[in-house]
């Protein structure tokens, strides 16, 4: 906290900088007004850097106070937009005929993040790192070691679970739900560890502990939009066959 408190105060020093300069200048009205002016927009990006800080650290503390709480609300807004950002890409294709947003198709992915994404990599991060400890250097053999227990063992399983969830919150039936995981799901993994090996990497090496599921909830949102393409236009298809 104190490395964000300290970029904060430098960000506000800057931004306060110009002032300074401009206060011992001989005045006009032309120098006044743009001295007005520098004023008006320092003082507006100080209040702004001291808001974001402000809401970062209030952010922190309630992490530290109520981690799978605020992780699991966390997840569920970027999940949530997530789908949303899908839906959009999806109403912009020319031969595209949807006009409104399904809300339905949003809470269900929102509910996804809040019951079952967060709570499954809180718990999960915890028991990785008890039984392998982090160190303190980023790239060593334990952390490759987990790397490869994420992405190898963790993966594919949290992959079937995110189809079947996600497929029963939908109506679907066990047959529907195993009939798309034969036929989407090799191809699911591939593109999983496209993304997801680097983005595990860089979790592992370098992001705080307390910080990870928030993290791994970032890149989520781009994966969850791939999701939400992937397994609703599968939907559709069926539907028009």
């Amino acid at each position: 906290m104190k490395i964000f408190q300290s970029l904060g105060l430098l960000f506000a020093l800057c931004s306060v900088a110009p002032i300074s300069t401009v206060a011992f200048t001989t005045t006009t009205p032309s120098t006044t007004s743009m001295m007005t002016q520098r004023l008006s927009t320092s003082s507006s990006s100080s209040l702004h850097i001291a808001g974001v800080q402000e809401a970062w650290t209030a952010y922190n503390d309630a992490l530290e106070a109520n981690p799978l709480l605020v992780k699991s609300v966390t997840a569920s807004v970027i999940l949530g937009a997530a789908d949303v950002t899908g839906q959009a890409i999806e109403r912009a294709q020319p031969e595209s005929d949807v006009t409104e947003l399904d809300i339905a198709r949003t809470v269900r992915f929102a509910f996804f993040g809040l019951v079952l994404q967060a709570p499954w990599n809180h718990f999960y991060y915890n028991f990785l790192d008890g039984a392998i400890p982090p160190t303190e250097e980023p790239f060593t053999p334990t952390t490759g070691i987990k790397v490869v227990i994420d992405q190898f063992v963790q993966a594919p399983i949290f992959t079937v679970l995110i189809f079947a969830f996600l497929g029963l919150l939908e109506g679907k039936t066990t047959e529907t739900i195993k009939k798309q995981l034969d036929e989407d799901y090799a191809d699911t993994m591939v593109a999983n560890w496209k993304l997801w090996v680097p983005a595990t990497v860089v979790n592992l090496a370098f992001v705080p502990p307390i910080l990870r599921v928030l993290y791994l909830n970032c890149v989520f949102f781009f994966w969850s939009i791939f999701l939400s393409l992937k397994l609703n236009n599968k939907d559709e298809n069926e539907i028009e066959a």
